[in-house]
């Protein structure tokens, strides 16, 4: 017989559900980040050229644990999309501009 020793754990699968709208997905151009001693807030919003007011669509809470999880996530994704695609470049823009939107943007703080 091929039994697994004691003090070794069988990975532990986890069925996620995904809704219709969910799956839609929505856009988002930006995120603020802020926290305290014990959560992540992410705010999740979108910022449109010649729009003075953003809106918050969507707002996700988390541990500090799970956002760091999330953070070596994203490093992990990024570095292969860029293996894949090639490397994501940046837009310098001076004086703090929103990158991807001309003279009159939203600055970022």
């Amino acid at each position: 017989m091929n039994e697994q020793p004691n003090n070794e754990q069988q990975p532990q699968q986890i069925n996620i559900e995904l809704g219709e709208a969910e799956a839609e997905g929505i856009y988002s151009n930006l995120a603020i980040i802020s926290h305290s001693p014990a959560e992540f807030i992410i705010d999740f919003t979108r910022i449109l050229p010649g729009i003075a007011k953003g809106k918050v669509h969507a707002r996700i809470i988390m541990t500090a644990q799970h956002a760091k999880l999330l953070m070596q996530a994203m490093i992990d994704n990024v570095s292969r999309f860029e293996q894949q695609y090639g490397e994501i470049v940046l837009e310098q823009r001076p004086g703090g501009l929103f990158p991807g939107f001309g003279p009159g943007s939203p600055k970022i703080n």
